[in-house]
């Protein structure tokens, strides 16, 4: 999308919007779980699980049941977040790696629109200076940088024993470029506390709010209040249980908050995981692969291009522009994000700047058709692309939970193409049966690698 068409579709929004609604310029919350499973929510089918919070939210606007993340691990999901583009072109194609100095961000557009902006929670984009999320367009931060840290000390414990990257134990949380000391502070809980204090703090100007929580990543840690509220779960279960409980607890607050300074009805929401969820043994309690998070119908877990990787929860919520009540079936994903918030914002990106999200408001307040042809990832070895009911995957790995549902599939299996409408589960590889489709996708394939790659 050029500027030119950009503004225009700028000036048409604002046409569209109730007068009221144009003398204060929507807010924007973003709100991201961790690892999440994909069937873990009450209004996508959970039944062990309470999530009346979310649930709430998904039920004032439009919950989508083929929202997809960017990829199936945690950094490269939120470049994409934060840059509207893939991963590989925004620069953070696998974990490790920070957010190039030469991409514009999320909040970076919208400061200079006039909006105060602030990420709470997890960054995982950088650690230097000038990788840091104050030096990248948040005027304020609360949380750490790594990818995880200890619930309750906010220390990184898992450098040591990764051969890639030796490094120490760290401490890891941050208000702005300081670091702080909450010894025995549940994150969950303040990283919810924060949150409404920012939105206490700008209630009388725009704001944007990234709320990136760590739950349900691991280390498996929650305080007895929550587990209490699934005494008949096991115990793995039960503490995943607990950790979802304790954030869906903080999107209540958050919208309770938004809601007493008569901000709710004009603010747009995002809830979104950044990938489904994982069976990595430091996930479980018993040094085996983990089994507390459930992905459903889909095959695969965290690190899989199969759907369970990356086949996420995804809501919006905006109750003067979307209709409350609504389930959408169209293809979206997690970097539709930031260009949706730019478009209602009137905070487009500078000429040049190429973006692979779209903005998909009118997907959710005008049930119109999905903008995206096809969808496309690549992790590691493996790389897919969906395209109407189709996926194929090459050289998948479903990281399952059994050691003949781990590795790269091989022979035949190596290329394999699904009709998700018809196997949700990607149980059937139909590529022999299509090889016409195969052979377009895979092309397409490797032409989105050549372009993402310029």
């Amino acid at each position: 999308m050029d500027r030119r068409a950009w503004l225009a579709a700028a000036g048409a929004l604002g046409a569209a919007l109730p007068a009221a609604a144009q003398t204060r310029r929507p807010n924007f919350i973003v709100i991201m779980s961790d690892d999440q499973g994909s069937h873990d929510l009450g209004c996508y089918g959970a039944k062990d699980v309470k999530t009346p919070h979310i649930d709430e939210l998904a039920q004032s606007g439009v919950r989508f049941t083929n929202w997809y993340s960017c990829a199936p691990v945690c950094a490269p999901s939120r470049a994409a977040l934060q840059t509207g583009r893939y991963p590989v072109r925004a620069g953070v194609g696998t974990n490790g790696l920070p957010l190039g100095l030469n991409q514009h961000t999320l909040p970076s557009r919208l400061k200079s629109a006039g909006y105060a902006t602030g990420l709470i929670g997890k960054w995982h984009l950088g650690s230097t200076t000038d990788t840091v999320p104050n030096a990248r367009g948040y005027d304020y931060f609360y949380g750490f940088l790594p990818g995880c840290v200890d619930f309750y000390s906010h220390i990184y414990y898992w450098g040591e024993s990764n051969p890639q990257n030796r490094t120490v134990n760290f401490h890891s949380l941050y208000r702005n470029r300081e670091e702080i000391w909450e010894d025995g502070q549940y994150l969950t809980e303040r990283i919810t506390q924060e949150s409404v204090g920012f939105i206490d703090k700008h209630k009388s100007e725009p704001f944007c709010l990234c709320v990136t929580y760590n739950a349900v990543h691991y280390p498996m840690h929650a305080p007895e209040k929550y587990k209490q509220r699934f005494p008949n779960l096991p115990p793995e279960r039960q503490t995943y249980a607990a950790m979802l409980a304790a954030m869906d607890d903080g999107v209540g607050a958050i919208r309770k908050a938004l809601d007493r300074h008569g901000l709710l009805e004009n603010t747009l929401i995002f809830f979104a995981a950044d990938n489904g969820a994982t069976t990595e043994p430091r996930a479980g309690l018993d040094q085996k692969p983990a089994t507390a998070g459930d992905n459903g119908v889909y095959r695969g877990f965290k690190f899989s291009l199969f759907d369970g990787g990356m086949h996420v929860p995804g809501v919006m919520s905006w109750p003067a522009r979307i209709k409350p009540g609504q389930v959408n079936n169209e293809l979206v994903m997690t970097m539709d994000i930031a260009p949706t918030i730019w478009q209602a914002a009137g905070a487009a990106p500078e000429a040049g700047y190429k973006l692979d999200g779209r903005d998909i408001l009118p997907v959710a307040a005008q049930a119109a058709p999905s903008p995206h042809g096809a969808l496309f990832w690549e992790n590691g070895q493996q790389a897919a692309a969906r395209k109407g009911r189709w996926k194929l995957v090459l050289k998948g790995n479903e990281y399952g939970r059994t050691p003949d549902t781990r590795g790269e599939l091989k022979g035949d299996d190596a290329v394999w193409l699904s009709d998700l409408e018809a196997d949700p589960g990607e149980k059937r590889n139909l590529r022999r049966s299509q090889p016409q489709i195969a052979d377009e996708l895979q092309s397409a394939i490797h032409a989105w690698k050549e372009d993402t790659r310029k």
